[in-house]
């Protein structure tokens, strides 16, 4: 009986789901027709196709439906609050122009709003334009934006202005293929973790991403450029950061800054100020990097240490490294691989007697010379001159002159990426 009773229960279960698709319909919607109440009609599950046109308001979309856009339709929000509020879950938008939000930092306006519960949201191929927030999308999980164009309120000032998209306790999103510029922070990454940031295209705003307190995450083939900074992990563990591009920024191309066991690697990070700037990072691994063409290549200081540094570049770089420090930090070996397997440097003075492509004698990042220019920045005139070579000879020769570096013990004398020349003056070449 109990068996029957459980047959039949499961019976009238499945009956409702298949119901519930059987009856989901698509719903025409064309301009002059009131976009909000055929939203409050569908049913869930339903399609609401949006012909190309004008559509005004302040749209919620509070059961699980699809807003599919047929000729890109846009829906402005007036300049005032939220063009498009999301307050469910399993809902997607795609194919849509959303612009227009108002400009209330305070209340977070925004061109598309993921309120807190709307698991699942799916936004792609849609433009926003002109929105204070491009995209904010609060304690949802597991959603995917993808290949969506994101400019702010170009005409406002960076402090002004919202974010590209805005994630703040999250987990598992998914965040694909997007073009984000001329916004706060490109992407913004709060309390948010098991995401993925991918071939997403960064580029005019502050950062072109800001992360902060998350954990686990995937950052990949990403190119960030023309921003103040490129690259910002702070306060972070487990990261992966591997093939992106970060070049031309004003400050920073990757900050790393209180990180712990992470992966950064394959990355160009080009034509920046700092190439990276390292601050209170440990048992991190930094590989197969090109870095070229900065004024500093590694700024690291605040006791970054037992990391692993090696088969990197560095190219071109005005100051290879500017150390702070209070004792020497060793590239290039691990107590894992005392062997080691160094770095190359552009300009390693030593020589390859064996000619097993490792220097004879230590790269030091930063000896007696390399301090002095810091403080007195016209000495660069004279670098080249036998003067200053002689000089660098008698700090090595003579400790007491000597002053913490980073030392490289396996100096590698040719280059790992074989295509770094494709790098060089690539920021005044796309101007």
């Amino acid at each position: 009986m109990v068996c029957m009773r459980q047959l039949v229960w499961c019976g009238l279960v499945l009956g409702l789901l298949w119901g519930g698709r059987a009856h989901a319909a698509t719903l025409q919607v064309k301009p002059g027709d009131a976009l909000q109440v055929v939203i409050d009609r569908a049913q869930v599950g339903d399609v609401v196709e949006i012909a190309r046109g004008l559509y005004q308001g302040n749209f919620v979309v509070n059961k699980p439906l699809t807003l599919r856009g047929v000729g890109r339709p846009t829906l402005s929000g007036g300049l005032v609050g939220h063009t498009l509020s999301v307050e469910s879950a399993d809902v997607v938008l795609e194919g849509l122009i959303v612009r227009d939000s108002g400009d209330s930092l305070k209340d977070q306006n925004s061109g598309i709003y993921i309120r807190p519960g709307s698991h699942r949201a799916v936004v792609q191929h849609c433009t926003l334009s002109y929105n204070l927030f491009g995209l904010w999308i609060e304690k949802a999980n597991d959603v995917r934006v993808e290949a969506n164009n994101i400019t702010g309120k170009r005409d406002y000032n960076s402090a002004q202005r919202g974010n590209g998209v805005q994630l703040y306790n999250t987990k598992g999103a998914r965040i694909i293929g997007n073009h984000i510029s001329f916004v706060r922070d490109a992407l913004y990454v709060d309390v948010s973790h098991h995401a993925i940031f991918r071939s997403n295209r960064l580029h005019h705003s502050r950062y072109g991403t800001h992360y902060m307190n998350s954990y686990y995450n995937l950052w990949e083939d990403n190119e960030s450029y023309a921003n103040r900074g490129g690259l910002a992990l702070m306060e972070v563990r487990d990261q992966v950061v591997r093939n992106n591009r970060t070049w031309g920024n004003t400050d920073h191309g990757i900050m790393l800054r209180t990180l712990q066991d992470s992966v950064i690697e394959n990355n160009v990070v080009a034509g920046n100020d700092r190439g990276f700037f390292i601050y209170d990072v440990e048992y991190a691994t930094l590989r197969g990097n090109l870095v070229m063409d900065n004024h500093v290549g590694v700024h690291l200081s605040a006791g970054s240490t037992r990391n692993i540094v090696q088969a990197n570049d560095f190219i071109g770089n005005r100051e290879q490294v500017r150390y702070v420090g209070a004792r020497d930090e060793a590239w290039g070996t691990t107590p894992r691989d005392p062997s080691g397997k160094g770095n190359h440097w552009s300009n390693y003075l030593g020589w390859d007697r064996d000619a097993n492509g490792v220097g004879d004698i230590p790269y030091e990042a930063n000896d007696m010379v390399d301090r002095l220019s810091w403080r007195h920045p016209s000495m660069a005139l004279l670098l080249g001159s036998p003067a200053v070579q002689a000089l660098r000879l008698v700090g090595r020769q003579f400790p007491v002159l000597r002053v913490p570096s980073v030392v490289d013990a396996y100096p590698q004398v040719q280059p790992f990426n074989k295509n770094w020349s494709a790098w060089r003056d690539k920021f005044k070449r796309e101007r």
